[in-house]
């Protein structure tokens, strides 16, 4: 649909841009936000460097590797290690707060507007934050649940309090084997509910929020809506961005936004509809507000 050439809408020069965004906020009729990994690195939750050393230094000691992403894919020789690292990994991602307020003031941002968000984040960030349950589509996972490994069921399993127990009682590395997540249905292990192959459990909650999403989408074709992106990079450009792109394309009262420090892009076929902001994240969304 979109050929390869690229714009070069994007500048480092923002004031411009930011203008043309404040003014498309204040007279659309709704708002998409798309929101990718770079959001929630805008707001300090970075899987590497300080914050890595801060609560995994041991861990890099011990097994060699410099940040969360690749501990998480360590073969680890026990469950009772892979687990030490994941519930530590899960707390510090999913059940503290963010190092900065960028959610926040997201939601002050829309707050009054009519808004939905599908994000690739597994970070809960959103609905700590404060944003509706009911207007959110995590499309990728959750930190905070788990599933069956078969999986024997389409279901997912809250995993707060297995976790907090395995972050008080760990020692050298490992968790006591009877803290291991097992499935009540049929004694294999749980894992994360983190999209990586074919065993993701689409749950009940996560066909209900897709309904929604598709529903906000077909009941305002034609507003004036703006697609707002965020820190969306071209790991899974097909959740976010390229339908993005589309529905832009096809409603000509739509906006495209795309702020992303050092991505900011799109088609020649829809710059005249587009704002592309090449900065961070959080630092244009505190102008906006």
């Amino acid at each position: 649909m979109f050929s390869k050439t690229w714009t070069g809408k994007s500048t480092n020069d923002c004031s411009a841009q930011m203008e043309q965004l404040k003014t498309v906020l204040q007279e659309c009729d709704a708002v998409v936000i798309g929101a990718g990994a770079g959001l929630s690195t805008s707001a300090g939750f970075v899987y590497d460097g300080e914050r890595f050393k801060k609560y995994f230094s041991d861990f890099e000691a011990k097994y060699g590797f410099h940040d969360m992403y690749t501990g998480g894919f360590f073969p680890f020789a026990t469950p009772e290690e892979h687990w030490a690292y994941w519930s530590r990994y899960i707390y510090i991602n999913r059940y503290m707060d963010a190092p900065k307020l960028v959610y926040d003031d997201l939601l002050k941002l829309v707050r009054d507007k009519d808004y939905f968000v599908i994000t690739t984040n597994v970070d809960h960030c959103f609905q700590k934050a404060g944003f509706d349950k009911k207007r959110l589509f995590y499309t990728q996972g959750d930190y905070g649940l788990l599933q069956c490994s078969g999986p024997c069921c389409q279901k997912t399993f809250e995993n707060e309090e297995i976790v907090r127990s395995m972050m008080e009682r760990q020692e050298d590395m490992k968790v006591p084997t009877e803290l291991l997540p097992i499935c009540p249905h049929c004694g294999k292990p749980l894992t994360m509910n983190l999209r990586s192959d074919d065993t993701f459990v689409e749950n009940e909650g996560w066909h209900r929020a897709a309904e929604r999403y598709e529903n906000f989408l077909r009941t305002r074709a034609g507003d004036k809506i703006l697609f707002l992106e965020l820190g969306v990079g071209y790991n899974t450009p097909v959740i976010i961005k390229y339908p993005f792109w589309q529905m832009t394309a096809k409603n000509p009262n739509a906006t495209y936004a795309c702020i992303n420090q050092g991505q900011a892009a799109c088609p020649q076929k829809i710059e005249r509809q587009s704002i592309c902001i090449n900065a961070d994240v959080g630092y244009i969304v505190s102008l906006a507000v």
